[in-house]
């Protein structure tokens, strides 16, 4: 399975810094990737810096199995965890690490879920309607749509996924699940098409994009999950510590970004020469906004078109 990370170098780079920093310091450093997938960026840190122990998290199981594989070279020096990235003081808790030096999310869907067909990420295969990231528990999209009234449908399909025919589909989504053909991703995409008149299905893409995003986001609870982990992620980094999120869609990068910008933010009024005590920011930005891929990566990469690369860096406790 081939595995192309995104904005490897500039991520490396921007952890780079606090890495080297602790390994001066202290011998030895700690990052976390909090979304380990297949071990791309974890596999490329640990290559870089044998000083370094990397603590891996992730939801899919099926990920964790070929993370470890790939990782299985460095033997003490990556440490894998089921968990949710939300669970991040939770699981440094457990292994007696109070803080870190870096910590990386690459959100979203990951390539290996949207390449095994089964998985029913993808609208261009037909699967079960599953979308779980963990399918050891929770619920699955099929039974989502087949249990949600059409109220909650229509929410969802406009809040998760912009959808503005959002009606129109959920009513074709009730009326096939009470014929009893709701049964594949084929079945929902074909759904979503029929749905959408002719015109607006000429741009943007394949017209099932939106409703396949906004069902897996909450089949996963991606933003309420993500909204409790940055502000976690934060918490835990050391001083000189730095935080690097790639988000891939406009809610989330919402999210970080709020995020960011509260703790960045120095409480002293407007129009003082100088922070007040105990106001100045105890973060700060390095990036100024946000970053996208190199025009190069993507035309390369596709998954690298829509990302947006924000980071942080810790300056007090």
């Amino acid at each position: 399975m081939q595995h192309v990370p995104v904005a490897l170098d500039r991520c490396i780079a921007l952890l780079a810094p606090a890495i080297e920093r602790a390994i001066a310091e202290k011998k030895s450093a700690y990052v976390i990737d909090a979304t380990l997938g297949l071990a791309g960026h974890t596999s490329e840190l640990l290559s870089r810096y044998p000083e370094l122990t990397v603590i891996g998290l992730d939801r899919d199981l099926a990920a964790i199995e070929i993370a470890r594989t790939r990782t299985a070279q460095f033997g003490s020096r990556i440490i894998i965890v089921h968990a949710v990235y939300s669970e991040i003081a939770e699981v440094l808790a457990s292994l007696n690490i109070e803080a870190v030096d870096g910590i990386l999310f690459d959100l979203g869907v990951s390539s290996m879920q949207l390449d095994v067909a089964d998985r029913g990420f993808a609208y261009s295969q037909d699967a079960p309607l599953d979308m779980r990231m963990d399918q050891s528990q929770g619920i699955s999209a099929y039974e989502v749509l087949m249990t949600y009234d059409r109220n909650t449908l229509i929410r969802i399909l406009r809040n998760f996924g912009d959808e503005k025919f959002a009606p129109r589909i959920v009513d074709r989504i009730i009326d096939a699940r009470t014929a009893g053909t709701l049964n594949s991703t084929k079945v929902l995409a074909d759904i979503v098409k029929e749905s959408i008149p002719a015109p607006a299905r000429r741009t943007g893409g394949n017209p099932a994009k939106r409703t396949f995003q906004a069902l897996r986001i909450e089949v996963n609870q991606e933003l309420e999950i993500l909204t409790r982990a940055i502000p976690a992620a934060l918490s835990v980094l050391t001083i000189s510590g730095r935080l690097v999120v790639m988000s891939y869609q406009s809610l989330e990068d919402k999210i970080v970004k709020s995020a960011i910008a509260t703790v960045c933010k120095s409480g002293t009024p407007l129009g003082l020469p100088i922070d007040l005590p105990n106001s100045a920011a105890k973060y700060r930005l390095l990036i100024a906004g946000s970053e996208s891929a190199s025009n190069e990566e993507m035309i390369d990469n596709s998954r690298a078109q829509s990302m947006r690369l924000r980071a942080v860096e810790r300056l007090a406790a």
